[in-house]
């Protein structure tokens, strides 16, 4: 029986290790074909917070926060190595609008919104598949695309929140606007960018999570028992 459950175990973090993996090349590839970041005159939309809240759900917030960092590094390459007019604000390579440097918070801005990307749609998935009540598909699926949501809007929130706070007056010049405005104009892309992003992880999540689950019956893991560490 020891031996049963060893070899089960390892088949488990293999089968764990091969969907991160898989979901790390996914992140990369989006970041380098015109469909995953979407070059906007303002900021670059991105569907790459779609394989990170799949995979949090799938493989729980620690591998979620990491496939969260993927996207995180994949930002930083792309908006240093094809700069638009905001990319200041995600590299420390790019210099911000009347200084000649950039700044290390743009570090910040890239990487946490986006890790944390890997632990909200979990948590909130988590939670709500705790609750009592029934457990039907539809619920499953509805709670997948309510997790997406969630996971869409940290990203957008906290990018545009953390370039109002951080980036106030370089963010102003390059767009051309008065500081003051700042806060009015990064809740205008919130909606604009935000509202598709979301859209898009809604529908996609359910739709990939559901099948996965139940073929590779991860639905244990998906929701690790009381206590158990994830």
């Amino acid at each position: 029986m020891k031996h049963t459950q060893t070899r089960a175990q390892r088949t488990r973090q293999v089968q764990s290790l091969a969907i991160l993996a898989m979901f790390t090349a996914i992140i990369f590839l989006l970041t380098f074909t015109p469909l995953g970041l979407i070059d906007l005159p303002v900021i670059k939309a991105t569907v790459l917070h779609v394989p990170v809240i799949i995979g949090s759900i799938l493989l729980g917030p620690k591998k979620g926060a990491f496939l969260g960092g993927m996207f995180g590094l994949a930002s930083l390459l792309k908006n240093t190595l094809v700069p638009g007019l905001s990319s200041f604000v995600f590299t420390p390579l790019i210099p911000a609008p009347g200084l000649d440097r950039g700044s290390p918070w743009a570090l910040f801005i890239c990487f946490v919104p986006r890790i944390l990307v890997g632990v909200t749609p979990w948590l909130v998935y988590a939670l709500f598949r705790r609750l009592p009540g029934r457990r039907g598909a539809g619920v499953q699926a509805g709670t997948m695309a309510l997790a997406g949501v969630v996971g869409a809007f940290t990203n957008t929130a906290l990018v545009m929140g953390s370039i109002c706070v951080l980036f106030t007056e370089a963010y102003a010049a390059a767009q051309g606007i008065p500081a003051e405005a700042v806060t009015g104009f990064a809740m205008g892309i919130v909606a604009a960018n935000g509202i598709p992003e979301a859209a898009v992880a809604a529908v996609v999540t359910p739709a990939v999570c559901v099948p996965l689950v139940k073929a590779l019956k991860l639905e244990r893991r998906v929701l690790p028992a009381a206590g158990q560490p994830v």
